[in-house]
């Protein structure tokens, strides 16, 4: 893959971090709930458990659609990490905590394999629960993420040099004049979101959202190697890629072949990329994700 094209989805990946960063903290208080103060959880619906996650900064809401479409017979367990979109931040990493909650999550109420649907970060951290606790989760659903997202540069970057990239990223981020860096949250969200109200909500998200937590949780993930873990996973698995903003950049089948290149040692997954839809991919084309996962749920 041409060089110009990596280098610029890891800048746009990197953008949009530091335009959540720039946005006024929220500041850090109870948890919504005590059990798992990682994450607040929004239930509806009867039926089997369905949870959902969302990504860096974004509330629950934005899977207000899929849970219209899917919790007539399911229940839908809807997530937004601490630290998004006005949840309370909590102290340390929150990657680790919202996992291991997760995992106590299912445990306490004694869900069988549920399905687990995860965008962006949280498609990364579906990755991990299910690769750190296998006979927990039923099929998973990842939309629009990798398991190494430093390795699109250099895909045999090391672990020290994944690290050395994610301290210098958090630097940027860290050094940065938020108010610099508002207009440039509009000009990232507007390269993965298509509609101006879509992009307006994600905005305000963005702004509700605590910059530290932000900034670590990127960089958390920024630091991480889920290449090889992945073939622990033994939930079927489904990932839809979005590659529509970089059509200026490389061609889809290139796009696909990056993506099935990362997730090569994640046994029975399917990876399939939409045709128009940008990262949000429940917003840009929600037609197009329900029926690739309706037929995956069959």
């Amino acid at each position: 893959m041409q060089r110009s094209l990596v280098q610029r989805i890891a800048t746009i990946t990197a953008s949009l971090a530091l335009a959540y960063a720039a946005a006024p903290a929220v500041a850090a208080g109870s948890a919504a709930a005590s059990a798992h103060p990682a994450f607040k959880v929004e239930v509806t619906g009867k039926g089997a458990p369905v949870i959902l996650i969302p990504g860096l900064a974004s509330s629950g809401e934005v899977w207000d659609g899929t849970v219209a479409h899917y919790c007539g017979n399911r229940q839908c367990h809807v997530v937004t990490l601490a630290g998004f979109a006005g949840v309370p931040a909590i102290e340390g990493p929150l990657l680790p905590a919202v996992e291991q909650q997760l995992s106590d999550y299912i445990a306490v109420n004694k869900f069988d394999h549920p399905i687990v649907i995860g965008h962006s970060l949280g498609g990364f951290l579906g990755m991990k629960l299910a690769a750190d606790h296998p006979d927990q989760v039923g099929r998973l659903i990842i939309v629009d993420t990798l398991p190494a997202l430093a390795a699109i540069q250099m895909p045999s970057i090391t672990a020290p040099q994944m690290k050395e990239m994610a301290a210098s990223m958090r630097a940027r981020m860290e050094s940065m004049d938020p108010e610099s860096y508002r207009a440039n949250q509009l000009k990232t969200l507007r390269t993965m979101i298509t509609k101006q109200e879509d992009i307006d909500r994600a905005a305000g998200w963005g702004k509700l959202s605590d910059h530290a937590t932000v900034i670590n949780a990127m960089t958390e993930m920024m630091s991480e190697d889920l290449r090889t873990e992945v073939s622990r996973i033994k939930s079927p698995t489904l990932v839809l890629g979005a590659w529509y903003a970089y059509k200026d950049y490389g061609t889809k089948p290139m796009f696909e072949q990056m993506y099935k290149s990362q997730y090569q040692q994640l046994p029975n997954v399917k990876v399939e990329l939409a045709d128009t839809a940008r990262h949000f991919i429940m917003y840009d084309d929600p037609a197009w994700m329900y029926d690739r996962i309706d037929n995956f749920l069959k």
